[in-house]
């Protein structure tokens, strides 16, 4: 099986697009991806990551002030 992953979704475009340049910016990990078939939300994009970075990436959304749907656990 491949590795773990953690995928962070968003209900508008407009969220995903802040999340992205915010992530740029400041060198955090990830990369937005065309949203899983497995996973149902209101963006056709969402924000891909190891677990590990989670925590990070989560306390610098708050920092930030940016805005996000879900998070769910890939395998």
């Amino acid at each position: 099986m491949g590795e773990q992953r953690v995928v962070i979704t968003f209900q508008t475009t407009t969220q995903a697009m802040a999340w992205e340049r915010a992530c740029k910016e400041r060198g955090l990990p990830g990369r937005l991806i065309p949203m899983p078939v497995v996973i149902s939300a209101d963006c056709g994009v969402a924000w891909l990551a190891a677990p590990e970075e989670l925590e990070l990436l989560l306390s610098q959304a708050e920092e930030l002030g940016l805005g996000y749907d879900q998070v769910v656990e890939l395998k």
